[in-house]
């Protein structure tokens, strides 16, 4: 088992800018962390300095009690598996998982011990002896894993292992890989992807990285925490935006008067709000930005609604998207709303603005505190305990 941590971690090639800047991390020994964000912001980059597949221009890197920065890759203790499966077309499947142990000359009856568990957690008995032309993708992925697992790593590194995947397979796959990381027991985990579904679901903690200018002002880390720490309470408007599907809905407006617990926002519509946050640090007419998810808006009269008209919607079965105008044709404002739900278009609806549910950002896009209870729910899930390790 292996702790990872990050000091002041950066890194740039030649002049360009920064790709990462100002990183600093702890994730815990056998937490499943996750690297997410914006094509570009430096995930894969980040995963490939723990790897030791790109070097660190300044800062800090431990793995455990020891300090990585010039250890080479193959005296890590980490195993890394790709987004490409890189397998030996000529070899089997035993033939690929047994190569890198052979390589450090492992003994042949611990290979086939190693090779046989790895095997039987990922269901690859019954094709040991099938060269990888003859596997699906979904199967191939397995394999990259299993090569992985026998050499029991301190680390798990897994850069975008599920985007060459059919939907349906990816889903079935991320169960196996949550599996593979309980029941081992043994490794940390750090997991790269753009797919926030697999980020939340997989996650201990997430680290979301930004891009852009914003990486010069505030480093490469926008924040990091558990999944529904960034869901519930994003410290900024780049989180708030990207965490959550459809993403959260933005309404800019004026701010009118401010306790420690409720603010009074006026539209640019000209409609009065309220949200349940702590905005006193503001002044009276500071431009600010209301925030709501899709999820928690309603369409129907509510103690407090704004009226909008709708522009189409999305029927899905089980729930229904509807689409209203904003006041900006490229971002309209989604609404979560039951299957059986029907709008028009060209309707007009009230829009349910409930203020225990508005999030609200100041003009740096900063996120005022929320001044409501968790609702019983906790923000911060504990790494779990391993189950039966796999390996003795």
């Amino acid at each position: 088992m292996a702790r990872i941590e990050l000091k002041k971690v950066f890194k740039a090639y030649g002049d360009h800018p920064p790709v990462i800047r100002d990183v600093n991390l702890d994730i815990g020994t056998n937490e499943f962390c996750v690297f997410v964000g914006p094509s570009g912001c430096g995930k894969s980059t980040l995963l490939r300095m723990v790897a030791g597949l790109e070097t660190i221009n300044s800062g800090e890197l431990r793995i455990g009690e020891r300090v990585m920065n010039d250890v080479a890759p193959a005296q890590r203790g980490v195993a890394m598996v790709f987004q490409s499966y890189a397998l030996f077309p000529h070899m089997t499947v035993y033939e690929n998982m047994a190569f890198g142990l052979r390589l450090s000359k492992v003994d042949e009856a611990s290979i086939q011990r190693r090779v046989g568990d790895a095997a039987r957690i990922l269901q690859l008995e019954p094709l040991l002896q099938r060269l990888p032309k003859a596997l699906s993708g979904g199967q191939r992925q397995r394999v990259a894993i299993g090569r992985a697992i026998v050499r029991q790593p301190g680390v798990f590194l897994f850069d975008e292992p599920l985007s060459n995947l059919d939907a349906a397979l990816r889903v079935q796959t991320r169960f196996e890989i949550a599996k593979i990381h309980r029941d081992f027991g043994k490794a940390s985990t750090v997991y790269v992807t753009h797919d926030q579904v697999e980020a939340m679901t997989l996650a201990d903690r997430i680290v979301l990285l930004n891009s852009g200018p914003a990486v010069a002002r505030d480093g490469s880390v926008a924040q990091f925490g558990a999944p529904l720490e960034l869901y519930h309470r994003p410290v900024n408007k780049f989180v708030a935006g990207f965490i959550g599907s459809p993403k959260m809905n933005f309404i800019d407006g004026t701010l009118q008067a401010a306790t420690a617990d409720l603010a009074t926002v006026v539209l640019n519509t000209g409609e009065t709000v309220q949200a349940r946050v702590n905005a006193s640090r503001l002044s009276a007419g500071a431009k600010v930005t209301l925030g709501l998810r899709p999820e928690d808006a309603e369409v129907g009269t509510a103690s407090q609604h704004v009226l909008r008209t709708v522009q189409w919607q999305e029927r899905l079965g089980e729930s229904t998207y509807l689409y209203l105008d904003s006041g900006a044709p490229s971002d309209p404002c989604v609404v979560k709303a039951p299957g059986n739900s029907f709008a028009r278009a060209g309707e007009r609806v009230a829009l349910s603005m409930p203020p225990q549910h508005l999030h609200l950002f100041d003009a740096d896009g900063l996120a005022l505190p929320r001044t409501i209870a968790n609702e019983e729910l906790s923000l911060s899930a504990p790494v779990q305990a391993p189950a039966s390790p796999a390996f003795a």
